[in-house]
């Protein structure tokens, strides 16, 4: 059976519903929607166990007030501790909700950015087929040295999908030539495929000049047009479902792991994408912003 390993972060999200973001200096007043267990790596999980995938789930969680609600969290969902670390603290995140359902991040790091090279021993890494991580995890560039390291010692015939995240513009220069190198598949939104291929070029030249580094398919999520994909042979513009948007949180991560799922199963890559648009279209329904039940 095919199985997929997560890497990244499981943070706290605290949801806040304001009827704008603040300017500079200004004061306005915000609705607190609760406390949620997130981060991109948590979503993407939810996304590929609501599919009834096979999936380990490999993110920090460390010693501290945050850590102790992810914990329990984990026990509750019956999500297997593979990384317990007694390192610091998880963490967290404001998360400011935009009445049509934009979401903006305040976000405060903790033991996810930490990686340290024997926290891979804990797994066996030719037991995957397929890789998940997230540019949140590779900008801090001693962090991701070791998930590369790491990530250098797959099979060589498993995929790695790196989705770039909208910290992409700050990953250095040697990060991304690493992961080129490694043959990632790209997955990220208009914004962040402006970030990687700079200038005025279309969607479609920008995903051909990444195709022809990395060799493997790009994927640009584009919001309620719907996802554009190329191989370098296959291109097409898959419509997104039409939803009322109530949170965005947690869409792309949605998105990976729909896409995840359907890859892993051999599923062609215009299946794959229509899978992953319906789960991202469902998520954004809800006020969670994640399918883990």
């Amino acid at each position: 059976m095919a199985k997929i390993l997560v890497i990244g972060a499981a943070f706290v999200d605290v949801l806040v519903h304001v009827p704008k973001l603040p300017q500079t200096g200004e004061d306005i007043t915000g609705i607190l929607q609760g406390y949620r267990v997130g981060g991109s790596a948590f979503n993407v999980y939810g996304a590929i166990q609501y599919l009834k995938a096979s999936a380990d789930l490999f993110v920090p969680v460390g010693q501290g007030q945050y850590a102790d609600q992810i914990r329990q969290t984990m026990r509750q969902s019956r999500i297997q501790q593979l990384l317990s670390v007694p390192d610091a603290d998880n963490g967290w995140d404001v998360a400011y909700v935009e009445p049509n359902g934009e979401r903006s991040f305040l976000t405060i790091n903790g033991v996810e950015q930490l990686w340290q090279p024997e926290w891979f021993d804990r797994l066996t890494l030719s037991d995957y087929d397929t890789f998940y991580v997230s540019g949140y995890e590779l900008e801090n560039d001693t962090t991701a040295a070791v998930i590369l390291d790491a990530l250098s010692r797959k099979r060589p015939d498993a995929t790695v999908l790196v989705d770039a995240s909208p910290r992409a513009a700050f990953l250095s220069e040697t990060t991304w030539q690493r992961l080129w190198a490694l043959g990632v598949m790209v997955h990220c939104n208009e914004t962040e495929l402006n970030t990687l291929v700079p200038g005025a070029a279309t969607v479609a030249q920008k995903t051909a000049h990444l195709v022809a580094l990395t060799h493997q398919p790009v994927v640009v999520t584009l919001g309620a047009e719907g996802c554009y994909f190329t191989d370098g042979q296959t291109t097409a513009l898959v419509p997104a479902d039409t939803v009322t948007v109530v949170n965005t949180i947690g869409a792309g991560d949605t998105h990976c792991g729909g896409l995840l799922v359907a890859l892993s199963q051999g599923q062609p890559l215009l299946e794959a994408v229509t899978q992953a648009n319906r789960l991202a279209g469902y998520v954004v329904g809800m006020e969670s912003g994640s399918l883990l039940r």
